[in-house]
């Protein structure tokens, strides 16, 4: 049985063009970076990075001359990808009242995870990740969070990777969860994030 089938809504796709800088595209598109390093070994190392005032045209014409329409395929594909690993909070609450089997676990650091977690979530540690792979159903929904939907979706795609095809990733995180499911989690800004 699929997790949920209309997870997160889907939303028409933000329009790109050769003058879009790279800093607005990963904006728009969070994971531009993974797919553009994954299809065309662009944005992962040093000598492949970019900065974000360059624009995608820019990127594409110092990088052996990448097809810009090829590239933009690219980005929106792992777009729309990524969009089918999200469950929205909304659904959140809707699959947990369905499935109470779901498990839900917690990708950021433990002391964030002390200070407000979503009732019910495992703290994601090295013991829990060893009990996970040896003993739990992989038919069981998985729905995993961190802080706003970044570092979720890379464990997401992890654990689908090694069988649990019934996970999803909490898009926009604890964070979108505080804003649109239960408002007395507090909300908060990393340093990092300033």
């Amino acid at each position: 049985m699929p997790v949920v089938e209309d997870s997160v809504a889907t939303l028409p796709l933000p329009p790109l063009s050769a003058d879009t800088t790279m800093g607005e595209l990963l904006r728009l598109y969070p994971g531009a970076q993974r797919a553009l390093f994954a299809k065309f070994h662009v944005g992962g190392c040093r000598s492949c990075g970019f900065s974000p005032s360059e624009t995608l045209g820019q990127v594409c014409a110092r990088n052996e001359d990448m097809a810009l329409d090829e590239a933009i395929v690219c980005i929106q594909s792992a777009y729309e990808a990524d969009a089918s690993l999200q469950i929205s909070p909304q659904a959140l609450v809707e699959l947990r009242e369905t499935r109470p089997e779901v498990k839900l676990l917690d990708v950021r650091t433990r002391e964030e995870h002390e200070a407000v977690a979503i009732a019910g979530s495992q703290l994601m540690t090295q013991e829990l990740m060893q009990e996970v792979f040896i003993s739990w159903d992989k038919q069981v929904p998985v729905v995993i969070y961190d802080h706003q939907g970044d570092k979720a979706m890379d464990a997401a795609a992890y654990f689908l990777g090694h069988g649990f095809s019934e996970t999803k990733c909490l898009a926009g995180g604890i964070d979108a969860y505080s804003l649109e499911v239960d408002q007395t989690l507090p909300r908060y800004r990393l340093e990092m994030e300033e």
